[in-house]
């Protein structure tokens, strides 16, 4: 079937911003919301990734640059930094946005008074935080509860629950592709593990080595799991039944080298904000991902987009397509398509194919905003990285500003530490490190500078 044309207008900005939502927002930064209610999920989330609650840090810097309004309210799960703070403020010279804490466990709490209230007696917990009648609510996913506070509020959703759960669903967006005519993996449904040695054995019958399993709704690796030795499913790893809460699962052919002719792949993204009318395209960037997909950080632009003439205006092509559909569901505000650029041999002409949309603030959207917003021509690099020794924030930026790597307002390059994550001790253990510079090359040198700037020893690590 050919790809249906969309009525939303679609808009490649090309490293230029567009224009973002000309309104004020109380935006809950509900991170452990993520799953829609599958809480088994959330578990397996928090343990794996680790200092979660301080992720919504990440927004401090952006919020006000994605709502242009005079009013923004960041509800954060933990107290911000305020060393961070100061430097993004008075350093950098951003606007920030009013801040509140409302942990995690509080957050589910309101969600479950309001659901069972009478709606006579106003929530305790949400008159502390005020809001203009104008303000409007949002969050990395509108969840039930989120809709239910925007209620209580007296406010409006920016995306309603069912566009944002169907946005971030995998096996929607596989059928988008398949009925729109774009290209798709090799793909089986698993209803249940048990499933799976059937799906396995199908397709190694079509060459492939190994498979990976998704859940309809994941994120940060979480809900993604890949099986070798297809010919002995005995050694499969046992799957969570959290992976089954939304229904059957996709289990997708694994493309890499020596696969199915394939030489090598890519892992590009790009990042989409939808209004109420129109779909913009406005960067693309390289994910910097594990040997299972796991991502870790982003660079921008991709460095090999210039060997594959013709390769973005394809990309292009099918993000009108998809982001049309995503437009379709009733999604609005910032989303990034994970592509598989696939280089086979005997072909001059990369393959293309859409991975996943993430209907959300994503890991790239942070560093995309900031960077474009402090330096729109330039390149910038994202890495996070975990502290080997822990260290206060106030310690971490003299470590940078004492060489003069620390990025301000006028200089061509340097180095942004955009959050930090902390942990009991209150010290600094991972954070998300932003290089800008004039090219990629230049970011990677300043990230070099950083391992020399710190102390202490680091480790790349998982988004």
């Amino acid at each position: 079937m050919d790809a249906q044309p969309t009525t939303a207008g679609f808009h490649d900005t090309q490293g230029q911003l567009p224009p973002m939502w000309p309104r004020s927002a109380c935006f809950f930064a509900n991170l452990l919301a993520l799953f829609f209610g599958n809480e088994a999920q959330t578990v397996s989330l928090t343990a794996e990734v680790g200092e979660i609650d301080s992720y919504g840090g990440r927004l401090i810097p952006i919020l006000n640059l994605l709502f242009r309004g005079d009013h923004n309210l960041l509800v954060l799960e933990r107290e911000p930094d305020a060393e961070l703070c100061r430097y993004l403020r008075e350093d950098l010279g951003l606007s920030l946005p009013r801040l509140q804490v409302l942990r995690h466990a509080d957050y589910v709490e309101v969600g479950r008074q309001l659901t069972q209230s009478d709606g006579q007696q106003p929530n305790a917990i949400l008159r502390q935080f005020g809001h203009p009648a104008d303000t409007w609510v949002d969050g990395y996913v509108t969840d039930d509860t989120l809709t239910a506070i925007a209620a209580e509020m007296g406010c409006r959703t920016i995306t309603h629950t069912a566009a944002s759960r169907d946005g971030n669903n995998k096996y929607l967006l596989y059928r988008c592709l398949i009925d729109r005519g774009l290209p798709a993996f090799d793909t089986m449904l698993a209803e249940s593990a048990a499933d799976l040695p059937r799906c396995a054995s199908e397709l190694a019958s079509r060459g492939y080595q190994s498979v990976v399993l998704r859940s309809q709704i994941g994120a940060s690796g979480i809900g993604m799991l890949r099986l070798r030795n297809l010919d002995r499913p005995e050694e499969f790893p046992a799957v969570p039944d959290y992976f089954f809460y939304e229904g059957p699962c996709l289990v997708q052919g694994w493309l890499a080298p020596g696969i199915l002719g394939v030489r090598s792949v890519m892992s590009p993204s790009t990042q989409l904000f939808l209004d109420d009318t129109d779909v913009y395209a406005f960067d693309m960037t390289e994910q910097i991902l594990t040997h299972d997909s796991i991502h870790q950080g982003n660079e921008s632009p991709p460095p090999y987009l210039a060997n594959y003439p013709g390769l973005r205006e394809e990309m292009m092509r099918q993000a009108d397509v998809v982001g049309g559909w995503l437009h379709q569901t009733g999604y609005r505000g910032t989303a990034s398509i994970d592509w598989l650029v696939v280089v086979r041999e005997g072909k001059s002409v990369p393959d293309v194919y859409v991975c996943e949309i993430n209907a959300r603030v994503t890991g790239a959207t942070y560093p995309s905003l900031l960077a474009r917003h402090l330096h729109p021509e330039g390149a910038w690099l994202l890495r996070n990285l975990r502290l080997k020794t822990p260290t206060s924030t106030k310690d971490l930026l003299a470590m940078f500003e004492g060489p003069g790597h620390l990025y301000h307002p006028g200089r061509k390059a340097g180095i942004i530490p955009l959050n930090l994550n902390f942990g009991r001790d209150q010290k600094v253990h991972k954070g998300q490190f932003l290089c800008i510079g004039r090219t990629t090359a230049e970011c990677h040198h300043f990230l070099t500078l950083a391992e020399h700037d710190l102390p202490v020893q680091w480790d790349s690590d998982r988004d």
